[in-house]
């Protein structure tokens, strides 16, 4: 009976001894700087992948950090580049939940991701975007959050500045829909009629994760759209979708 008690003793110290150990770790890394995201890495090191640890996150996850991007000193992180329609965007739910892609190159971040870093801060977004003629532009939003798993991944979003008009306020308050998960507002799915994933409405007035159909398409609404700058039959040849905490 004895030595059972002493047994039990020593088990029950061993598992306490490994709980500490492993809340010390995680609760260190941000007590000694372990980054939240790309604004807690020095701009210096310049854009590229690094490692960031969000808040909650035991074991981190790698991101793409663009550290050129806007005049007040980089440190956004990317969760969406398209360049030359390598990777196919028409994908189902789990696929964006998970993320997909590369991330050097064309890539979804994952929702469930976004959800992470969104809700441990306050984030802006900047999207950046290019024509076929090699014309830029942007729209940056001073209120962005992504919602939980549960709540279907909705975007909140406000208060617009930019040069390409606002084509994603419209969207705001609206669930994820990928063509395996119908959550819009439309009687059809909006994911299957235009070939995206995206916070649709009923349907779009972005479709940013739409078909690479390189500029004009005939075809209405279902490539890389901007409504407010190149309408609804114009596929852009790159954008980039990244956030930031705000200051």
């Amino acid at each position: 009976m004895v030595k059972n008690s002493s047994m039990w003793y020593f088990v029950m110290l061993f598992c306490l001894i490994i709980v500490l150990v492993k809340s010390i770790s995680v609760s260190s890394r941000y007590n000694i700087g372990f980054p939240s995201d790309c604004g807690d890495i020095d701009i210096k090191k310049g854009s590229g992948v690094y490692m960031i640890y969000p808040e909650g996150v035991e074991d981190g996850f790698n991101v793409y950090c663009n550290m050129e991007t806007d005049n007040v000193g980089g440190g956004w992180t990317v969760f969406q580049q398209r360049l030359n329609g390598e990777v196919d965007f028409y994908r189902g739910w789990n696929d964006y939940k998970y993320g997909f892609g590369t991330l050097y190159g064309e890539h979804w971040l994952g929702n469930k991701n976004l959800n992470i870093l969104t809700t441990q801060d306050k984030y802006e977004l900047l999207i950046t975007m290019q024509d076929f003629t090699n014309h830029t532009g942007y729209a940056k939003y001073a209120n962005f959050k992504i919602a939980n798993k549960d709540s279907k991944f909705k975007m909140t979003i406000s208060s617009y500045t930019g040069n390409v008009g606002d084509s994603l306020s419209g969207h705001n308050g609206n669930n994820f829909t990928t063509k395996d998960q119908d959550n819009d507002q439309n009687a059809h799915n909006c994911a299957s009629l235009f070939k995206g994933a995206w916070w649709y409405t009923s349907c779009h007035a972005s479709n940013l994760n739409g078909q690479y159909l390189g500029g004009e398409h005939k075809s209405r609404a279902d490539g890389i759209n901007w409504k407010a700058w190149k309408g609804h039959n114009y596929s852009l040849k790159t954008t980039d979708m990244m956030i930031r905490k705000k200051k």
